[in-house]
């Protein structure tokens, strides 16, 4: 029995040791503001201005398309009373494809737009990423906590706030 406790004792101990060293070292906490470090990047200007040339072509085709239906819309109300039956339903048909074809336009325009903005952004939110990173592991933090959201409810005086480091790091004044 005696042969057991003493191993036991022993490892115990080195635990306890353990823990009060880790507790005496400095651990140090960072924090950023990444929705304002991004409002802040010279790269984001531009991205928002190729997204909006990208969306103004889109709303363009989206108004063709729709001077289209308009335009034989009207043609069919004015035509409507001298149309046979069977000239009136293929017309209807007609004008119910031409509007499936617009919502269907509508959701692919979407679609497409969030891709491009992914597209556009990811090499910043990279960039933003590669910066936090390299300021993080200088300033030696073990955590670094993004304040733009509202998941963060206090941050005390110990806390750095490595926005101006990782701005600077970015060239960004």
């Amino acid at each position: 029995m005696k042969k057991y406790l003493k191993p036991l004792f022993l490892s115990a101990l080195l635990l306890m040791t353990g823990a009060g060293v880790f507790a005496q070292q400095d651990l140090k906490f960072g924090h950023i503001n990444s929705n304002e470090l991004l409002r802040e990047m010279p790269e984001r200007a531009q991205a928002q201005r190729e997204l909006q040339r990208e969306e103004e072509k889109l709303i363009e085709q989206l108004e063709q398309m729709q001077v289209e239906f308009n335009q034989k819309l009207q043609q069919f109300t004015e035509q409507q009373d001298t149309l046979t039956s069977l000239v009136k339903q293929m017309r209807e048909r007609e004008l119910n494809e031409i509007q499936e074809r617009i919502r269907q336009f509508q959701m692919t325009a979407q679609d497409d737009l969030q891709r491009k903005q992914m597209e556009l952004l990811q090499p910043i939110f990279d960039k933003i990423e590669r910066a936090i990173t390299k300021v993080a592991e200088e300033e030696g933090l073990i955590y670094v906590f993004d304040i733009s959201g509202n998941s963060l409810l206090y941050y005390g005086d110990q806390s750095i706030n490595i926005q101006p480091l990782v701005k600077r790091e970015l060239g960004i004044e």
